[in-house]
């Protein structure tokens, strides 16, 4: 498995929000789309702003802290017909619980529980070397907000 953070939520040309996943050495990253709902939330998270009222994540957070249950990782485990598959792996009473997630909602949660991300073997093949991914000014841009440390909170566009 490789470890990988949430490093940026972007757009694409058309306006559909991307989660950037990058590896630790931060030279490849996994592009994986996601809705509009849940990249607010992604978003949300990733600034740390808490709504007045829980949003969907925070929601099934506060169930997972009432049973005493706590997200220990995901996995972004499989893709099919282009579609990304993931688990949520969960702790409880001394015995991991896996289930099966969108990967969005899995970021979304990972986010919030500052929980680790990992791509399987097979996933990790789809992702790109970022010279691969973007232009060379695109590339001199990404360059320079890895270097800030700056979180994956903002919106940019990817052409």
């Amino acid at each position: 498995m490789i470890p990988v953070k949430v490093k940026e939520l972007v757009c694409d040309l058309m306006m559909n929000p991307v989660v950037l996943l990058i590896d630790e050495d931060e030279e490849k990253a996994l592009p994986i789309w996601v809705g509009p709902f849940e990249a607010q939330s992604i978003s949300l998270a990733l600034q740390g702003i808490c709504p007045e009222r829980p949003l969907t994540h925070d929601l099934l957070m506060g169930i997972c802290e009432r049973l005493e249950t706590r997200l220990i990782m995901v996995i972004i485990s499989d893709v099919i017909d282009g579609n990304y598959l993931a688990e949520l792996h969960l702790w409880r009473r001394n015995k991991e619980i896996v289930i099966d997630a969108r990967p969005s909602d899995a970021i979304a949660l990972a986010v919030r529980a500052q929980a680790p991300i990992y791509l399987s073997d097979k996933v990790a093949q789809d992702s790109l070397a970022i010279d691969d991914l973007l232009n060379e000014e695109q590339q001199q841009e990404f360059r320079k907000i890895l270097e800030s440390g700056r979180s994956g909170a903002t919106k940019k566009v990817v052409h």
